[in-house]
Formats: C-alpha cells, structure tokens, sequence
C-alpha cells in the first residue's frame, strides 16, 4: 500500500496544505500535519467526502474564488514576438440549504448517465471533476431560482392589472402611472435575461462527461479550459476576438520564382522568411553562406522546398520579355540627327577628314597617326547637326568596324585618290552592305597629282558600290581633307540622305543606346561612352548595359564637359557602372536598382554557362584532334589595353596567329594598368605581358623584375602583332634539310689487297668532298649510305675534286661497288622556319 504526506497530496492535487488538511478534518481524518502520512483509503474517504459535498467549506464558508493566469508567446510573421497572458477570477457564493436540495435535485438527472469510474483514478482528476460538478449544480439552481422569481413577478404583475382595471378611472390614473413605468423597465431587463439564458443553454446542452477537457489556450478560445468556462468568459472572449488576429492553422505555403541565380536575401524575401533563417537552414544543410551571397538555380530550389514552399523555375528569357515589355517607347516622335560611321582604309585620310570637319586636331594626337579607337563626335552644321564615328582602318579592329555599322545610319567610305580600293575599303562596304545602311564615297586626296578618281569608279563598281551618274544610287564627292575641298557638299549628302531615310526618336522616353567604347579610369572607376540611339538618358538613371548595371552618377560630352542629360543621336561618357561593359552592349533605363542587379546577374550566369560550355567542347575537340599528334607549342600572354575595343581587337589578331605546331593562348585580357595580380597570374602560366597604352604599378613591377618575367609596352598595333609573329617563328625551330653537293659515276673498279675495292669515277655533277656523307645508288635506288674512307686523285689523297674530273673513291665499309652506280654525295643544313 503506497502512502504520501499531506504534503505531497497538497502539491500533486495543487491545493494549498492548509485547505486541504480542513478539507480531511471535515472528512473525519485525524490528519493534523503536513508530514502526516496518507494510505489509498483514507485519499478514498476523502474524496467520498468531496463528491457527497460540493462547494468549499474553508474561510468563512459562504463564497470561494478561482484565480487563472496563463501566459503564452506568438510569433507573428515579420514582426517581434508578442507575449499573450490571460487572467480570469471567479468567486462563487454558497446557498442556503433549500437551495442546495433544489440544486441537487436539479443535478441528479444530468448526472445519472455518467457511471462511476471502474479504475482507479488519480487524485487531481478527481479533485477537478468534483470541482466541475459544484459549479454545473450551482449555474443550474442559479436558474431555476431565476425561473421561480419570473413567475412570481408574472403573477404580481397581473394581479395589477386586474386591479387597475377594475378601479374607477378618475381614481386609478394618478395610481397606475408609475407601475407603468417600472413595468416597461422590467420588461426589458426581462428580455436581456431571457436572452442571455437561451444563449447559455444552447451551448450548456451537451453533458459535462461529454465536453472536452484540458485544452490548450487559444487566441480563438481566450480560454485556457474549453470545457470548464463560465458564461461571462465566453462572451467576454467571444466579444474580444471579434476584433483580434488570429493565429494561422498551419504554414502558409508560397510560390518562389527562382531564375538561374538568386541571392539568399531575395530568396527570403520571397518565402517571407528573415535573412538569417535561410542563412542558419544553409549552416544545417552544411553551406555556408551570407546573406548577400548568390545561390545558383539548383541550390535555391533545394532550399525553398526543404523550407516548404512550392518553387516555380523562370525560363531564360523571361526577364527579357519583361524587361521588354517595360520598355516600351511611347511618346510624340520628332527628327533626330543622323550617325555617321566613316570607314576606309589605314592612311586614307579618314581622321584627317573629321579633323578639318570639327576644327580640332584629332590625327596628331593618335600613336603611330592611326586611329586606335572609336571615337564619336556631334557636330552642329547649317543644316543641322550631325554624329560622327571614326573606326580604326587596321586589320585588327574589323570587329570595332563591324559595331560601327550596326549603330550607324550612313556610312562614309573614304577612298584615297592615289591609292586606290585597298582590302579594307572592301571590308567596310561588306560591313556596311551585310548592315543594311547606305553608303557616301569621299574620293579623298583629290588635290594631289596622280589622283585618278576614275579608277575610284571602277574599282568600286567591282564590288557593287555603283555612282549615281552611272545609274547607281551611291553619292561620290571628291573632297580634299588637307585643303577643305569638297567637305560642304559632302555634308550636304549626308543630310540629303538622312531626309531620304526619316531618321525620328522620341525624346521623352527613357533613354536606350549601344556602347561605343570602354574603359577603367583609376580616378573615376570603370567609364563606358554611350551613343543614345533614343529616348533622353539622365543623369542618376539606373542603366543596364550588358552583363553590368549601376546609377549615373556623371555624364560628360566628346569634350570632357559635364552635361545633365543627354537625347538621341548624342554620345557621352558615363560614370557609375559596376564593371566595363563589352563594345556593342545595348544600354536601357531600367525603373530600380533591385531588376537592373537581377536581369544582369542572369545574364552573368547565362553567359558563364555559354563560356564553360565552349570551353568543355573546345577541349574534348581538342582532345580528338591531338590523338597521335606531338603536343603543340603555346605562347601565352597576359594583356592589358586602354579601352575594351582594342582588347578584343587585340586578342582576335593574336589567336589568329599560329600554325599546327605554334600557337598563342590569352591567359587573361583586362582595361586598365597592369596590376600585381596580373604579374602573379603571368608568372603562374609563364606567359608574357603587354601592355597597350597602360603601364605597370609599383608592386607589379617589382614581381617582374624579381621573377625575371618578360613584360613589354606597345602603343601601335602593329608593333605588338609583329613581334608575336618573330616568338612564334622562334619557337618553330628549324628544318634539316639534305642538299646534294656532288655526283660521281663509276667507271671501274680496281681491287687492292690492303683497302679493297677502289672505284674509279667521273664527277658528273657538283663537288665530291671527303668530309661529307655519301649514298651509292644503283639504278637510281640507294643501296647504301655511309661515308668515304679515302679520296685519291692519282696516287695523292685530296679533299675534293671537282667536276669533269677523275678520281679514285674508297667507300669504307662497303666492297660491292659495280661498274655504273653512282656515288652521291650531300650535307644536311638547317633552314629557319617561318609562319
């Protein structure tokens, strides 16, 4: 038999020792102390003793009061957490006697159905179950008290009015006018009463066995007992929740747009998560990562649906079409000033041309007196104003010349008088021709004396450039870029032809254009020049261009002048981009900095993916084609240029260097000066460095020098294509090759006991010498290769005989020599190969 102290019978039924020790007095246990022993029966007794009477009889015996706190912690999403406590206080008062036996007999019919419990059971279930019970019979009898007072003042109220009716009028008005008032009072107050109780006994109707018990608390509730709340609570709760949150039922489940990457700060963004929450799941997961980091497509998939978010992938070209869709030009179109590309061969005279057109010496302050650039200018004419691009003439800048079509309107072809149509006046009109733009022949160097315009015609008409007095529709005007000769009527042209075409752009849209040139500035950072093609470009625009975005933060003109906004047709130089976008990279105006950095990182991963992709190709390919073949030999080179034209121009024309056995590898190509981790980079590929138009820093330079390692400047592209070409030729070696010095034919053969047999011979061709290598050839097939062991002319051993001669020849090593074969003799040299 298990016993306990009063004591813990106090705490595990949660009732103070001093109550509970009264409570055992009542019920005729001698228990006094708290450390006084109690056994299974006498818990039995006691709890007999609460259930044959409900209600306490501590204090002074007339009411008892329940206090409840409870305290629980939501967490709302998105925002702090939020502590909830719930206080509630009943006090019950005891009735009298009567009442009791009225409430018992009341309780005993809800009461029969339950059976007694056939188990044993705790003594804290019991406790609370007698407790449930003493309040059910008190609400009960508190109604049917409520019911006998109703139908007491029923009946007083109608035995008034009979009685007003039956007194005399005169009399009985003074007497019932105040009845009257308190009656309509008291039905009203009658009426709430009524229906309050039917309320009460709606929801009273099922037993107490029957209603759950011991439920948590609930914002929905506001009750810490769903079965044991009294009829104020929950029409207090009822009345509070009407107007509070509620706690969700379950995890809300949202859709992630995922693109090829994401940053972890996006992707919280999406699942409505903090930052931190992605970050701590990826530490689990075994990841870490910051919040700013990108995450690739399969990553944050993964993540969203471990998180419980259903994951919807963006196609690749989405983001353009909604990038598109955007940027949609609407506005009032107006004329715009047309772009003027001038292309022509190396020498012919195409800067000189835009120099005598904009006042300025542009040609003098150009390395080696060539174009290196692209260089862009407006210039304001009487009839209007007009953009000008300059291209490079060189062989290597064909890609520059290609952009340069693509973002003009009409193309100049300069074309030297004395010259004549050179390879890269043919490769500017197929640039201009595969375009689609129109081209103006400027049949430059007019003025000097062997200038033959005439053979211009003709050789142009070769290639489909036909003048319009021969039925063509191509404008020739001969001009001379020295002398001025011709440069108004050859802008009178251009505007002619740019009527002919309706150039228009509305200014009022945002700015979109293409990227004439770039490079990194140390002072200002990384500078793009910008050709608006439409719409007005702002300073403090968010712009796109390429794989790279940023703000303008500021914009100068083809002078270096700071300007605020520039419209179609006008080029400038822009400041604020996060990197150096590619030549030819279209530039658009994006709304916010948050689409401009998620369209440009799609495009970073997009182009990533296309580079490792040829990448893996080129190497399988190089793989199969390398089968059974010696290695080749590479020259790699790190290089660094001025602009990002000349970079691509650059690494075009050395890749294109090269044979079977040589071969030129870019190891890295950069804008801006050659920097210590460029040193680092070439000294780990055993490369070389170029610098074009750029120099070396402070600790680059003393890598090089520390390490030995090769390192030239250039400022003509000529001078660096030449000197790879001499490395190259270099590393080919050189071929052995045979030359045949001598024939002789032999006539007869003498036999001599100590050097054997000795063959007679005419030198039919060439020189025989001693010191060289022989073969005897019978019927013009060799039959042995050796060397001579002696050469006699008579009986004197000579060095050499010459042609139309006799001598006596002793092949060592080799006695079969006949009547008829041929001794020839030969050397092998080596001959320097070249590309």
């Amino acid at each position: 038999m298990t016993q306990v102290t009063v004591k813990d019978l106090a705490q595990t039924v949660n009732t103070p020792v001093e109550l509970l020790l009264q409570q055992m007095k009542e019920a005729g246990l001698a228990h006094t102390k708290a450390s006084d022993a109690v056994n299974d029966a006498e818990k039995q007794k006691l709890l007999a003793h609460l259930r044959a009477a409900p209600g306490d009889k501590s204090g002074d015996g007339k009411k008892i009061t329940l206090q409840r706190k409870t305290t629980t912690t939501l967490r709302a999403p998105g925002s702090k957490t939020i502590s909830v406590e719930v206080r509630k206080k009943r006090t019950y008062v005891k009735r009298s006697a009567e009442e009791i036996a009225a409430e018992e007999a009341v309780a005993k019919p809800a009461a029969a159905p339950v059976a007694e419990p056939v188990v044993q059971e705790s003594t804290a279930n019991i406790v609370q179950e007698a407790e449930q019970r003493r309040i059910e019979a008190v609400e009960q009898a508190r109604l049917a008290k409520e019911a006998e007072a109703k139908a007491a003042r029923e009946k007083a109220e109608e035995q008034a009015r009979q009685a007003q009716e039956a007194a005399p009028a005169p009399v009985a008005a003074p007497v019932v006018e105040q009845p009257a008032a308190e009656r309509t009072e008291r039905k009203k107050e009658e009426s709430r009463r009524s229906t309050r109780r039917e309320d009460d006994d709606r929801r009273d109707r099922k037993p107490a066995a029957q209603r759950p018990q011991g439920r948590k608390i609930s914002l929905r509730d506001g009750d810490e007992d769903g079965g044991r709340r009294g009829r104020g609570g929950r029409n207090r709760n009822k009345r509070r929740n009407e107007h509070g949150f509620q706690t969700p039922a379950g995890p809300i489940v949202r859709e992630v747009q995922i693109g090829e990457t994401i940053t972890v700060a996006d992707l919280a963004a999406q699942m409505s998560v903090k930052g931190g929450e992605v970050v701590k799941f990826m530490f689990k997961l075994g990841t870490p990562v910051t919040i700013n980091q990108v995450l690739d497509q399969d990553t944050a998939m993964l993540v969203a649906e471990e998180m419980g978010h259903k994951v919807k992938l963006i196609s690749d070209d989405i983001l353009e079409e909604q990038l598109a869709e955007s940027l949609k030009m609407e506005g009032e179109s107006f004329q715009r000033a047309p772009v003027v590309t001038v292309m022509g061969h190396v020498d012919h005279g195409k800067t000189s041309l835009l120099d005598y057109i904009r006042r300025a010496k542009v040609a003098t302050g150009e390395a080696g007196g060539i174009t290196q650039h692209i260089g862009a200018y407006h210039v304001k004419t009487e009839g209007g104003m007009i953009t000008f691009l300059d291209t490079p003439g060189h062989a290597a800048f064909t890609a520059m010349r290609a952009r340069g079509a693509k973002a003009t309107d009409i193309v100049i072809l300069v074309v030297a008088a004395d010259d004549g149509v050179m390879p890269q006046t043919i490769e500017g009109i197929q640039h201009a021709k595969a375009a689609g733009v129109p081209i103006i022949v400027a049949v430059n160097k007019i003025d000097k004396p062997e200038a033959d315009p005439d053979r211009i015609k003709n050789d142009l008409a070769q290639h489909d450039v036909i003048p319009e007095e021969w039925g063509g529709d191509t404008q020739f005007v001969h001009v001379s870029a020295k002398q001025g000769t011709g440069i108004d009527e050859l802008l009178e042209a251009v505007l002619l032809q740019s009527e002919v075409l309706e150039l228009t752009a509305i200014p009022s849209a945002s700015g979109r254009g293409v990227v004439i040139e770039s490079r990194l500035d140390k002072g200002r950072g990384p500078v793009a020049s910008i050709l608006v093609q439409n719409g007005t470009l702002h300073q403090g625009d968010m712009v796109l261009v390429g794989v790279n975005f940023g703000r303008v933060r500021a914009m100068l003109d083809e002078n270096g002048k700071p300007i605020q906004e520039a419209g179609p047709s006008i080029p400038v130089e822009i400041l604020g981009l996060d990197g150096t976008p590619e030549a030819g990279d279209e530039m658009t105006v994006v709304a916010d900095e948050r689409k401009a950095r998620e369209i440009a990182l799609f495009r970073q991963g997009k182009f990533r993916e296309v580079k490792l992709a040829r990448a893996s190709a080129g190497k399988l390919e190089n793989i199969f084609e390398s089968m059974g073949q010696e290695e080749k030999k590479v020259l790699n080179v790190v290089i660094k240029a001025d602009v990002r034209g000349t970079l691509e121009a650059l690494q075009s024309s050395l890749t294109e260097l090269g044979n079977d056995e040589v071969e030129v590898r870019v190891v890295a190509g950069g804008v801006g000066g050659i920097t210590e981790s460029d040193a680092n980079l070439a000294l780990a590929s055993n490369a070389v460095i170029f610098g074009f138009n750029v120099r070396a820093d402070a600790g680059a330079r003393k890598i090089v020098e520390t390490e030995s390692l090769e390192m030239r400047y250039y400022n003509i592209i000529y001078d660096i294509i030449e000197d790879v070409k001499k490395a190259l030729t270099g590393m080919l070696g050189s071929d052995l090759r045979e030359q045949i010095i001598g024939v002789a034919e032999v006539r007869d053969v003498f036999r001599s006991p100590k050097i054997g047999a000795i063959a007679g011979c005419m030198v039919i061709e060439g020189t025989v010498l001693r010191s060289r290598p022989i073969r005897v050839l019978r019927d013009d097939v060799v039959i042995f290769e050796g060397e001579l062991e002696s050469l006699r002319r008579y009986k004197d051993d000579v060095s050499e005989v010459r042609h139309g001669m006799e001598c006596g020849i002793g092949v060592k090593s080799y006695n079969d020599v006949k009547v008829g074969d041929k001794i020839e003799v030969f050397e092998k040299i080596e001959v320097a190969r070249t590309l």
